[in-house]
């Protein structure tokens, strides 16, 4: 299938990847167009979701343009051609793969590869990381990103993991370029209640928060 190019425009909006993992079709169904209304622009389908490669491929269709669909837990070669085959603009990794950045950046595919010692994130950054995942982000908090960003000043950083309404602005008045963001950003029990109103609220509230980092 066509896989649609990654909009930088669109990601620097909003500069949040919100991460989907563990939703059944129906919960994606009923979250996603209160996402993209809430501004929301970039969203992240982990491959251990059911159904993954099947959600990537209606989503890449439905929103095309309108939202950037990517794939996340990509861990080998083989994850990279069935994300990118199934439609996926974007790619991010838990870990730090040296192949699959090289791949991606072959293919002209933003890859967001998660690293966390100084060393990692400076490798992914030179084989040309769009984005270096800082993960997991909790474990060391903002402090980190700006002691990284010291000496790696050009590095863009993605802290991911532990990422909740009460520190997203610490972690970017730290210099992180984006956030990724999941269990935090899609409430499971808004969503199990399918809550239109609650949900749009709760995405509003993440939504301020980055608007007041800019």
């Amino acid at each position: 299938m066509h896989r649609s190019i990654f909009s930088w425009e669109l990601f620097d909006k909003m500069p949040v990847i919100g991460i989907i993992r563990g939703l059944s079709v129906d919960e994606i169904d009923f979250v996603l167009p209160i996402y993209k209304q809430a501004g929301f622009t970039t969203i992240e389908i982990t491959l251990n979701t059911p159904e993954a490669l099947s959600v990537i491929s209606s989503l890449a269709n439905q929103y095309n343009g309108e939202l950037n669909v990517g794939a996340g837990t990509v861990c080998t070669l083989d994850d990279l051609t069935d994300a990118v085959n199934a439609g996926a603009n974007f790619i991010v990794t838990p870990i730090f793969k040296a192949e699959v950045v090289k791949k991606c950046v072959s293919m002209e595919v933003p890859i967001f590869p998660g690293a966390f010692s100084p060393t990692e994130i400076y490798e992914a950054w030179e084989l040309g990381a769009s984005m270096v995942k800082l993960y997991p982000a909790s474990m060391v908090g903002p402090a980190y990103v700006s002691a990284v960003l010291a000496p790696l000043n050009k590095v863009k950083l993605m802290p991911t993991g532990g990422i909740h309404l009460s520190n997203m602005l610490a972690f970017m008045k730290a210099g992180a370029t984006s956030l990724g963001i999941g269990s935090e950003l899609f409430d499971k029990k808004i969503i199990q209640k399918r809550d239109s109103e609650a949900m749009l609220n709760h995405f509003t509230l993440f939504a301020q928060q980055m608007q007041l980092s800019k």
